[in-house]
């Protein structure tokens, strides 16, 4: 996957803020700061801070009702408001909304911690292992579908999952250090901890419920290959 940086666009706003700061009147290069402070669209739920790498300008695209049928769970979908930007990453483009270039990139894209013996590197733009869109259903009534979801591995007891789902809310899943489920985060302020938990296992995947809401969790995704 293609890596790199705005680094001259960067420079260039810098340069602006220390003249500003120094009380003098300059014009703004043409383009910087222009995509930073350009709101996504309404349909789009962008996550994370930058794709491929931290403050670069595409971005991961989370579940809505216009990326619903675009979402897969092999792939990340990523927004770019530039075709040169959505060309970079290297996937297969699906789709525009709102002027943004949507592109599928694979997750099976080589990288470090993905079974290349490189050690488990994090997801660029993120504090995540590895990230992925997971089956998931039942949080607040919500059909089957796909959830944006990341995993830290090698915490003191194991691998922690968080699933984001719609208005900004989280449901974080812990497996111990063989992979195994242990619970959910749950809490009484948000009637979460009376909610009963169970999980099961489905081939190499395991299912987790609490109360009416189902996640399914690959096993390569927890401990990674």
């Amino acid at each position: 996957m293609a890596s790199y940086r705005r680094a001259s666009s960067g420079r260039a706003a810098l340069l602006v803020a220390g003249l500003v700061v120094a009380g003098l009147a300059v014009a703004m290069p043409p383009g910087v700061g222009a995509l930073a402070a350009r709101p996504w669209p309404a349909a789009l739920r962008p996550v994370g801070n930058g794709f491929p790498q931290p403050g670069d300008p595409c971005r991961v695209m989370g579940e809505t009702a216009a990326t619903v049928d675009l979402l897969d769970d092999s792939a990340a979908l990523v927004g770019c408001r530039r075709a040169a930007d959505a060309r970079r990453l290297g996937g297969r483009t699906v789709g525009r909304v709102g002027g943004v270039i949507l592109v599928s990139v694979p997750h099976s894209r080589a990288r470090p911690g993905d079974g290349d013996s490189r050690g488990d590197a994090l997801v660029p733009g993120t504090r995540y292992h590895a990230t992925a869109q997971l089956r998931c259903a039942g949080y607040r009534g919500a059909p089957p579908g796909l959830c944006a979801a990341g995993v830290v591995r090698g915490t003191e007891t194991g691998s922690t999952v968080e699933v984001s789902l719609p208005g900004g809310a989280m449901r974080i899943l812990f497996f111990d250090k063989a992979g195994r489920f242990i619970s959910f985060s749950t809490a009484q302020a948000d009637g979460t901890a009376a909610l009963p938990v169970s999980a099961r296992r489905d081939g190499d995947t395991t299912i987790a419920t609490l109360g009416p809401e189902r996640y399914e969790i690959p096993d390569v995704f927890v401990a990674g290959d």
